[in-house]
């Protein structure tokens, strides 16, 4: 399991270090295949740009713990909350390779379709039953299981997605070729 230690870096570090490690919660999960790094003190797109809330208080607290926000009212997002130094970071999980516990994936998102399970924050959380009841809660404890990847994966980085501002950062970070991201990473141009 990955001790909050993991978690006591850059978030730049961490990001792309979470592509292939699996994700359970309760039991239901798989290998991280997207994630994006969000970093309040350079990035107005991250929950903290503005200052600590009751909503972000997560997001500020120690390395190693869950950030859990309700997006659009409507959706849960899972952050992985990294070392800060005077600010707030965090890893959005955006996607994983649905692996144990399909079943309950399943009946959770009242759909059949795998590649489709997980491919998204709002879709993953509702397949995990991920909700703000595990906001702060420690990954290193149950409901949490972080296993290390069984083997290295090749990571592509590009824009992240969802936001309106600081989407020229590279932040995104995908398991080279998976089927089960939240969205294809745009192609590079041509010259």
């Amino acid at each position: 399991m990955l001790p909050r230690e993991f978690f006591a870096r850059s978030v730049h570090e961490v990001a792309p270090e979470l592509i292939g490690v699996t994700l359970l919660v309760n039991g239901v999960g798989g290998p991280i295949v997207e994630a994006e790094a969000y970093e309040s003190a350079v990035d107005p797109s991250a929950h903290g740009f503005r200052g600590r809330t009751p909503r972000n208080a997560s997001m500020f607290g120690p390395p190693g713990h869950a950030y859990v926000y309700r997006s659009y009212g409507i959706h849960w997002c899972l952050n992985l909350v990294c070392e800060r130094e005077g600010s707030a970071a965090a890893v959005l999980i955006r996607a994983l390779e649905p692996v144990h516990g399909i079943d309950v994936m399943e009946v959770r998102r009242g759909l059949a379709t795998r590649r489709l399970l997980c491919a998204g924050p709002g879709r993953l959380c509702q397949a995990l039953g991920v909700t703000r009841d595990h906001d702060g809660l420690p990954l290193d404890e149950e409901p949490f299981e972080l296993l290390p990847a069984d083997s290295a994966r090749a990571v592509v980085a590009g824009p992240r997605i969802g936001i309106s501002v600081a989407t020229d950062l590279p932040w995104r970070y995908c398991a080279a070729g998976s089927r089960y991201l939240s969205r294809p990473l745009p192609r590079p141009s041509r010259s």
